[in-house]
């Protein structure tokens, strides 16, 4: 990592920028959060995750007050508009999980009670058109997302409109569900998750990442993490596999050995490619990166230099 970039910290260094910053979940709290497969600990909490908060939180306080310097100006009160939040990096590594725990701090915040988590899952295509243009097996990939309907999202969360819609997912379908959209109202901060949301421009005048204010990117080796998507197959095959309405109930009957042949092949030839190819090298157009040991423990923070 160049050192003039991002200023590198060990797990305590870090912890001890949490300052004075108050404990405000209880292990039930983080219980509700964690992620399958997941590890997530109260120290982790209170040695990596209190020390992010307290920093997202400096940040907001000063965007804020960008607010008020305009108010100044203009002479009357200007319109507020969400911070937005990217949390990104690879299949596995616990991006859902982090954004909820960091909804859950951040929301605890006095001035910015109300934290709002948008999954870029809801701006796929849906299975239909994947399929129509040969891509289902790409899904994930940039190109598989209808990245025009996720700029003019955010493009309205930045322009003050309250009540603007996204499209919702099931995970148990894999697919967009047909005519059910949820509003995002009155959001203070908006924390975006999804695998490349941190992607550069690719032709449009407008990329994700002009709409958001702090990007975190979550750094797992490439062998650990294959191992930890390895290891959520097999407990997702002996639970929501399970369901006979699941996209994926024809796993369920898998032995040992062909759950683990099937879910090396489906990261060799899906999940390892989009990850290399387009999003680690996202990487360090983040303004915080998480990295994680083969223990799922964050062990490393970097942070980009302003």
């Amino acid at each position: 990592m160049p050192p003039s970039r991002f200023m590198r910290f060990s797990r305590a260094e870090w912890a001890m920028l949490r300052a004075s910053t108050p404990m405000t979940l209880t292990e039930e709290d983080i219980e509700q959060v964690r992620g399958i497969n997941e590890q997530l600990s109260m120290d982790d909490v209170e040695e990596v995750y209190l020390p992010v908060s307290r920093l997202l939180n400096l940040y907001v306080s000063a965007s804020q007050g960008l607010y008020r310097v305009t108010d100044t100006f203009l002479g009357r009160p200007s319109h507020k508009v969400p911070y937005i939040v990217a949390v990104a990096g690879s299949v596995a590594v616990g991006k859902s999980t982090t954004s909820r725990l960091l909804q859950q701090l951040l929301s605890r915040w006095p001035d910015h009670p109300r934290v709002e988590l948008v999954g870029t899952d809801g701006f796929l295509h849906p299975n239909a058109v994947l399929e129509e243009r040969g891509i289902l097996s790409k899904k994930g990939f940039p190109e598989s997302y209808d990245t025009a309907a996720l700029l003019e999202f955010l493009e309205a969360m930045k322009s003050g409109v309250d009540g603007a819609e996204v499209p919702v997912y099931s995970h148990n379908a894999y697919d967009i569900v047909p005519g059910e959209r949820r509003r995002v109202e009155r959001a203070d901060i908006v924390i975006i998750e999804g695998l490349n949301v941190l992607q550069p421009p690719n032709g449009d005048r407008r990329m994700v990442s002009d709409f958001i204010d702090f990007g975190i990117f979550i750094d797992v080796e490439e062998p650990s993490v294959r191992n930890w998507y390895v290891e959520r197959f097999f407990k997702l095959r002996d639970s929501t596999f399970q369901d006979p309405e699941a996209y994926f109930h024809r796993f369920a009957g898998l032995s040992d050995e062909e759950a683990q042949e099937t879910a090396e092949g489906i990261w060799d030839t899906i999940n390892g490619p989009n990850l290399r190819e387009n999003i680690a090298p996202t990487r360090e157009r983040a303004d915080l990166i998480l990295r994680k040991s083969v223990g799922h423990t964050i062990e490393e923070v970097f942070l980009r230099r302003l």
